[in-house]
């Protein structure tokens, strides 16, 4: 390759990079010139061969630039192949070191979640969950915080079906998980006492995609009898780690 053709992909990536990052959804040529020190001539050039890729597109009203479909198919694919445990596990660390509780992380398989990563406190009395065991979601705060976040037909179909208990505690009933489901979404959160496991409390929140949708569940769960205080002050901590995992997979609610 030439150092000519190397350098046009380059002005190319540059223009690109610009965009994204202007904060402005349409561009000028003046404006791309301006802000990369490049004749309007090379911007002209760049426009054409990015516009010609559907990597951007020209406004026929204004004449200004802006982003194309190739564009976002490109930014999808990447948000489709990020590795959610690899980009959650320091924010399990410092969710666990903030609360001095067990942060977990959960991924749904079907209709039930199964723990693949988890945090524990440095003190004497913790909760531990078991990684890759299938729970039912509907059974505990990490689960309620999936079934929540699906669509109301994926909802319904799931509440159609007989739902058997885990402990005493699991909600079964479909008329109550309904209108816990509803308060689950306006808070953002689930919480459970002695649902999944005895002796357990939980609050859980859903990390949401690009689309919306759950990609993965994070809680933060100790003892019962010691978490029903520190509830509030664990939920206020796993909202603020959830908003920023969603924002990074590209959630913008």
């Amino acid at each position: 390759m030439s150092s000519q053709t190397v350098a046009t992909v380059e002005r190319a990536a540059d223009v690109l990079v610009y965009f994204a990052e202007s904060g402005t959804s349409t561009l000028g040529v003046t404006e791309i010139a301006d802000g990369l020190g490049m004749s309007k001539a090379a911007v002209h050039r760049v426009l054409a061969s990015l516009r010609s890729r559907g990597l951007v597109e020209i406004d026929e009203e204004s004449r200004r630039y802006r982003l194309g479909l190739t564009a976002m198919r490109l930014g999808l694919a990447y948000l489709d192949r990020i590795d959610v445990r690899r980009i959650a596990g320091p924010e399990l660390t410092g969710l666990s070191a903030r609360t001095h509780e067990t942060a977990t992380l959960s991924i749904r398989t079907g209709t039930s979640r199964v723990y693949i990563d988890q945090v524990t406190p440095p003190r004497e009395v913790i909760m531990s969950v078991s990684l890759g065991v299938p729970y039912p979601l509907h059974a505990g705060g990490s689960s309620k915080a999936f079934l929540a976040f699906l669509t109301e037909e994926e909802i319904s179909t799931y509440l159609e079906k007989p739902l058997d208990p885990v402990t005493p505690g699991t909600v079964t009933d479909p008329g109550r998980l309904r209108v816990e489901l509803s308060l689950i979404r306006r808070r953002g959160y689930a919480m459970s006492i002695n649902e999944r496991q005895r002796g357990a409390a939980s609050v859980a929140a859903p990390v949401l995609d690009h689309h919306g949708m759950p990609a993965a569940v994070i809680s933060v769960c100790g003892p019962a009898e010691r978490f029903v205080g520190e509830a509030d002050a664990c939920a206020a901590a796993l909202l603020e780690t959830t908003d920023q995992l969603s924002a990074r997979l590209g959630y913008r609610g």
